[in-house]
């Protein structure tokens, strides 16, 4: 079994991409899907972003704009969960937090209606052209949209990496087990490391834009 905090194959390289999963107003504030352990974990966000700006690309997860909307079971979640449609939120809140925000651009947004930022979008083949092999994975919630982002870069066989003190979730019993699985159900496609470890193998840099 590989060592915990160690990047089994090296430092992600000039083709690597740092994907952060909506880490936005919506979950940081105070509503029914706020993360309370987001604060904590922003700094390390922040850390990642401020040194690839130009290699970070914020998914944003778009609800629907009134309860009812939505493609079979779809609409009864957003029956249940009908303060977080758009109509009841207010479209400022799907905005990133504003610690993330100011690095829009160079950085760019990515926008998703459902966990899953892979599934109806073309963003699997906008990486590739770009030359992309590697996604260094932050943001939340480690046990939805972060299970569905990773899960997805795994089948196209992208080289994924975790920072494990830069992910949240709402529920600390899911987010243990989820780093679990990551660690060790996955531990030959997934490598879990500190912010600290990933930032000394993958130091700020001068880079390309994505899709300049």
């Amino acid at each position: 079994m590989f060592k915990s905090d160690e990047l089994h194959y090296g430092g992600p390289g000039e083709n690597a991409v740092h994907i952060c999963v909506d880490m936005q107003r919506m979950f940081a504030e105070g509503t029914e899907w706020r993360m309370p352990w987001l604060p904590r974990v922003l700094p390390n966000v922040v850390a990642i972003t401020a040194a690839h700006a130009e290699r970070t690309i914020f998914t944003r997860f778009i609800p629907v704009k009134t309860p009812g909307q939505g493609a079979g079971m779809w609409r009864h979640y957003y029956e249940r969960w009908s303060s977080m449609t758009i109509e009841r939120l207010g479209a400022e809140m799907i905005e990133l937090v504003p610690d993330l925000a100011q690095f829009v651009p160079p950085a760019r947004t990515f926008d998703k209606h459902v966990y899953s930022p892979w599934t109806g979008s073309d963003l699997h083949a906008r990486l590739r052209s770009a030359t992309v092999d590697t996604l260094i994975v932050t943001g939340g919630e480690t046990d939805v949209c972060v299970l569905a982002t990773v899960l997805g870069a795994v089948d196209w066989g992208f080289r994924v990496i975790l920072a494990t003190d830069a992910l949240c979730s709402t529920a600390d019993e899911t987010h243990d087990s989820m780093m679990n699985i990551y660690m060790n159900r996955f531990g030959q496609q997934v490598e879990c490391v500190t912010t600290e470890t990933l930032l000394a193998n993958w130091p700020g840099a001068a880079r390309a834009s994505l899709w300049s």
